[in-house]
């Protein structure tokens, strides 16, 4: 959650310096960091569910286990 948070104040950055009118290197360099810190929260998500997703029994209507494939596909959409 703190990692997602971050991403979005240093989106909402992002946009503010596109309407300031900032110097195009400042803004390209904060919208890396704003696609950094989201690929890193995307591996922390999948990372620390991981074991969860391949156990779990999906003992809910809506809540399905994942295959290793599908958590595989997943893991690879983030690169």
């Amino acid at each position: 959650m703190n990692r997602l948070k971050r991403a979005q104040g240093q989106l909402a950055a992002v946009i503010a310096a596109v309407e300031s009118g900032a110097d195009c290197r400042a803004v390209v360099t904060q919208l890396a960091a704003v696609s950094s810190a989201i690929d890193r929260a995307g591996f922390t998500i999948i990372t620390s569910a991981m074991k969860e997703c391949l156990t779990d029994q999906g003992d809910t209507v809506d809540k399905k286990p994942l295959r290793v494939e599908e958590l595989e596909k997943l893991f690879l959409a983030l690169s």
